[in-house]
């Protein structure tokens, strides 16, 4: 019995990965995360700067051996060997985002330097010692166990190396006897698919807590971005089309496309499934723009720790 409902739950999240990953790929681009807007960029640029920056957090040379924690179909992996020069593995616990990953690896000619493999982040399937450095982009947030996917990130990596992440978070703004916050919380946790969210200082502290050493802890989303757009301004609707992706989120596309889904699902033109994904996802982002909004939520924050050269004595 415990067998069949612990197949039926991996069913359903991986029913929810696929189609979602269609979803992000399709409104969002092939790197499923946020990003400031500094002035002269445009969404896409935006989105490789912000990857570029992590990237130099890490300190690696051509031909380093890093590891991406929760790769989704491997954008960042992309553009990150592509500007380091580095050998990236990523690994997501999707088949089909690994399959769909690898095959735009192929078709960018980056397959002999990026790979995708599927497993789980809190048992990664990697012998002791084997990565450079490891970066995670909005990613760990989904384990259960923010200590346990950061020992396991302690473990795999060389002693001296670096792992560098943006986390999403709860911050100082945030009260918990506030309701529109409670609701905030809530609508990105179900829309999203995540455990319970934590605060800034718990993330921070799980980190020390796995064994590492801290370099630094901020929120990126506080660094400027004069002339530009905040990291939630993607989520804010537009009545123009040109303005993408923010012309989806407008009244009328956010009421007439779950409709439009559960028509071509009848159809058979899309899975079954598709319709009540998309509107999880509606939820998590009106989550996300009021967490943005209100400054109680984050889902950069910086952190940037060296795994000790020795063993820490006991």
């Amino acid at each position: 019995m415990l067998r069949s409902l612990v197949g039926s739950e991996m069913c359903i999240r991986d029913r929810y990965y696929d189609l979602a990953t269609e979803f992000y790929e399709w409104g969002w681009g092939q790197s499923f995360h946020f990003a400031d807007r500094r002035k002269s960029e445009n969404f896409a640029t935006s989105i490789v700067r912000h990857e570029h920056y992590l990237a130099g957090r890490l300190g690696v040379n051509v031909g380093a051996k890093v590891l991406d924690c929760g790769c989704g179909v491997g954008g960042p992996a992309r553009n990150i060997a592509q500007f380091t020069g580095a050998h990236v593995t990523g690994i997501t616990i999707n088949e089909f985002q690994v399959n769909r990953g690898n095959t735009l690896c192929k078709q960018q000619k980056l397959d002999d330097r990026v790979k995708l493999v599927q497993g789980d982040f809190m048992k990664l399937p990697f012998e002791d010692n084997s990565f450079d450095a490891v970066y995670a982009i909005e990613a760990t947030c989904h384990a259960p166990d923010r200590v346990g996917v950061y020992s396991e990130i302690l473990r795999v990596l060389k002693p001296g190396g670096v792992f560098a992440t943006y986390e999403w978070c709860l911050t100082d703004k945030y009260d918990k006897n506030n309701a529109e916050h409670r609701f905030i919380k809530k609508a990105i946790e179900e829309g999203d698919g995540l455990p319970d969210m934590c605060h800034t200082s718990l993330c921070s502290a799980a980190v020390e807590k796995s064994g590492f050493e801290m370099i630094e802890a901020r929120d990126a989303a506080l660094d400027g971005h004069e002339g530009g757009d905040p990291w939630y301004r993607p989520l804010t609707p537009s009545w123009a089309p040109w303005k993408w992706p923010r012309f989806q989120f407008n009244p009328v596309m956010f009421a007439v496309f779950p409709y439009l889904l559960k028509g071509l699902e009848m159809m058979r033109v899309v899975p079954s499934g598709t319709s009540k994904t998309q509107c999880m996802l509606q939820q998590g982002g009106i989550g996300c723009e009021r967490g943005g909004a209100t400054g109680t939520f984050t889902p950069m924050w910086l952190m940037v720790a060296r795994k000790p050269t020795k063993a820490k004595a006991f």
